[in-house]
């Protein structure tokens, strides 16, 4: 993807339940819900249970609105670290 590009709307149907920015640093993590001083978002955990990436570029006030964006794909891939 060329710099500056959006990327698009996580698509449900070809989603995959692993972690991309993770899986380009070599880890296979799944993705999880996870919050931050910023809000709730998608992304992964490693082994100690610590956030590993931030694949969302949405954050969610609500852990709900979040598991709901996880569930049926309405969130967007992050293109980079």
């Amino acid at each position: 993807m060329k710099s500056g590009q959006a990327s698009k709307p996580h698509d449900s149907a070809q989603s995959s339940k692993h972690g991309l920015l993770a899986l380009g640093t070599g880890k296979y993590l799944l993705l999880e819900v996870c919050k931050s001083q910023a809000g709730y978002y998608v992304g992964t955990l490693n082994s100690d249970g610590e956030p590993y990436t931030r694949e969302s570029q949405e954050y969610w006030p609500k852990q709900a609105q979040a598991d709901a964006a996880l569930r049926d794909g309405s969130w967007t891939q992050k293109s980079s670290l």
